[in-house]
């Protein structure tokens, strides 16, 4: 991963400060849970509809990044054999995943169901990869929706310093939507310019792909959004798209961006407007983070996320494996060691 290691911070501490209110599609109601609070990250009391998992703890969406990122530490060799194999252990049958998956199945008769599941929700992008990997399918990746599960999967593997060509190969391990593939490969675009040093992504993105025919439509719905910069970002996000599916999620994305200056302040905005923040936060948190730096993210978030707080050897473990990222980076280096002590 290089130097690039908080850039998949930023997106992980991102999605568990929105967890908890993940999937509130009432915006009424959503207001109301957070009435009184400036900081409504990390909130004790679930109040997502749809599932319940322990506050500090990541969707399914950042989960599926985590799988990846195991894949990355445990070698360079047969990566997207052993993704595969560790999807299986990680979401297949006899984990958590799937019991739900299961118990969905069974209490679907119920009125009020979906507030009975407790622990972690499966998308329907893994459900399809998990039974396409079980049947020895040679293309793996889920067709029936356009979300950003493809995304999710290969931001480490990015991160790790592989070019576009096999980033492709790893986001169709996922998901085989072409809609979802040109998305995703558009955000990797805009967190590669911002890890380059342009101070406005977006705007360079759009000039150098207006003539692009295969980013033409995104262009085009980037050009849109910015027409509404100035419209509240609820508001726009329930115009653009509250749900989890492309091109909703990228566009409601990029106006949070195109209308914050911070890390802190953009992920706040995208909570704040319900749906599924989870799968906007995780572009958004990379994004922010690739363009601010590892300082951007609130060090008071970082500590609450439930992936730092491990037992001593998991800690030992990870500890060595970010230096051997950090190293080269003195300044990165020295700020990630201060971090490490003030957490253990």
């Amino acid at each position: 991963m290089k130097n690039n290691l908080h850039v998949f911070l930023g997106s992980t501490v991102a999605d568990a400060a929105a967890r908890p209110l993940h999937w509130v599609y009432n915006q009424k109601k959503l207001l109301n849970y957070i009435k009184g609070k400036k900081d409504f990250t990390f909130l004790k009391k679930n109040k997502s509809p749809f599932y319940n998992i322990k506050t500090g703890k990541v969707s399914g969406y950042n989960d599926i990044s985590q799988v990846m990122f195991k894949t990355l530490i445990e070698g360079n060799e047969n990566i997207e054999k052993r993704f595969k194999k560790n999807i299986i252990r990680h979401f297949g049958s006899g984990s958590k995943y799937w019991k739900n998956l299961n118990l969905r199945a069974k209490y679907k008769k119920l009125k009020d169901w979906r507030g009975i599941i407790k622990g972690p929700w499966i998308h329907q992008n893994i459900i399809e990869t998990v039974r396409n990997i079980k049947n020895k399918k040679k293309i793996t990746g889920g067709k029936k929706v356009n979300e950003s599960d493809g995304y999710c999967a290969a931001l480490p593997y990015f991160l790790y310093g592989y070019d576009f060509k096999s980033l492709k190969k790893i986001i169709s391990t996922v998901t085989v939507s072409k809609i979802s593939l040109k998305y995703a490969l558009a955000k990797f675009h805009l967190i590669d310019l911002a890890l380059k040093g342009s101070k406005k992504p977006i705007k360079e993105f759009t000039k150098r792909y207006k003539k692009n025919s295969y980013f033409k439509s995104i262009v085009e719905d980037i050009r849109l959004v910015e027409k509404l910069k100035k419209k509240p970002h609820s508001l726009v996000v329930k115009k653009l798209g509250m749900a989890c599916s492309y091109p909703g999620t990228f566009n409601s994305s990029i106006h949070s961006i195109i209308n914050s200056t911070s890390y802190k302040g953009a992920i706040l905005k995208t909570i704040k407007a319900g749906g599924c923040n989870c799968s906007r936060v995780n572009f958004i948190g990379a994004y922010f983070a690739a363009l601010k730096g590892f300082h951007s993210i609130p060090k008071i978030w970082i500590k609450k996320n439930f992936s730092i707080k491990k037992n001593t050897k998991a800690k030992i473990i990870n500890f060595y494996f970010y230096f051997k990222l950090l190293q080269k980076d003195e300044i990165l280096s020295k700020a990630f060691f201060k971090f490490i002590i003030e957490v253990a």
